[in-house]
């Protein structure tokens, strides 16, 4: 037989934890007890105000918070738990009167009935106070659903955000590489037949695995090796290309298209027809943390003429918002050399 899995719901959890107090509220007195006849006067003496209180409390609870106080009808919450306050002070007096309410044990009555000013307070002073329980209780319940709410509302606007950005890289990609494939059809017939079959390849990872939060890192070296591999096609003699990246044997996953940038901007701005260029691309895994730097050759000129696009601009908005406070983003440019560098905790 299988055995059935019971699951506490918040409803049920709660009604636990007010049986379970009012419970301790009656019953704590009795600790200090040892006989039984002491016992008993203690439950006579206490079970008639702790009702009391519990009734003011859930009129509270249930009926004047909600509908009085949280709307702005205070003057009224005050008069109402007045009048509730008088009816159940009168009518606790009136039921002590009876002798079921206050029975005798040899003789003695249990309770006696004390119209004094002590003894008025030691009934109304505890129902003020479970009032005033009752709304700091229901304030902490509406802040709390209130901050649950904000958070939510917050998490949508910021997968809202990242889709936004992410959704700007796939059209951002498409062109540059779409520019490339149409240089090789007159020049290189079979090189763009391939470049189309292997950009497929590419554009199945950006519609399928990259809508996803995170991507293995081994699909995402896959990614980016098979655009190196298009970009070349493409490039002259006199690039020279170093790329290293590591053999990934843990289960690490990063944000997708996060590495596609520094390389995308790297064949679009550090080649040169004219002058000898080169890439060097390098990847690598030091404990939680992922280091990858793109170093190219820079021509300035060329930078006037094209824009960088949102390529870097994009990437660091998705980091501050993926991974905040969990990376590192450089970027140098010195003697004709531009470097972009990534130190990203990918446990974050």
């Amino acid at each position: 037989m299988k055995s059935k899995k019971y699951i506490v719901t918040p409803q049920v959890y709660t009604v636990l934890m007010h049986v379970g107090f009012w419970s301790l509220v009656f019953l704590w007195p009795l600790l200090s007890y040892e006989e039984l006849s002491q016992v008993q006067y203690v439950v006579n003496r206490n079970w008639l105000s702790t009702s009391s209180l519990c009734v003011v409390f859930y009129i509270n609870y249930f009926v004047l918070v909600d509908q009085y106080f949280f709307k702005n009808r205070k003057a009224l919450f005050y008069i109402l738990n007045f009048l509730a306050i008088v009816a159940v002070f009168f009518l606790v007096k009136h039921l002590l009167k009876l002798i079921i309410f206050s029975p005798t044990i040899n003789g003695l009555r249990m309770r006696e009935v004390r119209s004094s000013t002590v003894s008025s307070i030691q009934l109304i002073l505890p129902m003020i106070l479970g009032i005033g329980m009752c709304v700091g209780l229901k304030i902490n319940k509406k802040w709390t659903k209130n901050e649950l709410l904000l958070q939510k509302v917050k998490q949508t606007q910021l997968d809202a955000e990242i889709k936004y950005l992410r959704y700007q890289i796939q059209p951002h990609f498409l062109f540059n590489t779409l520019n490339n494939i149409y240089s090789l059809i007159d020049s290189s017939p079979n090189s763009a037949k391939t470049s189309i079959h292997s950009l497929s390849k590419m554009m199945r990872y950006l519609l399928h695995d990259s809508v996803t939060r995170k991507v293995p890192l081994v699909k995402e070296i896959g990614f980016l090796e098979r655009y190196i591999d298009l970009m070349q096609l493409r490039t002259s003699s006199n690039l020279r290309l170093e790329k290293s990246f590591p053999i990934v044997n843990q289960p690490i996953q990063i944000a997708p298209l996060l590495l596609i940038t520094f390389v995308e901007n790297a064949f679009k701005h550090g080649i040169d027809a004219m002058h000898p260029s080169h890439i060097k691309i390098k990847l690598t895994i030091e404990k939680d943390a992922l280091h990858y730097s793109v170093i190219n050759s820079s021509f300035p000129q060329k930078d006037k003429v094209t824009d960088s696009g949102i390529g870097l601009e994009n990437l660091k908005k998705r980091l501050e918002l993926l991974y905040p406070g969990s990376f590192e983003l450089i970027e140098e440019e010195i003697d004709m050399e531009y470097s972009a560098k990534l130190i990203l905790n990918f446990k974050s």
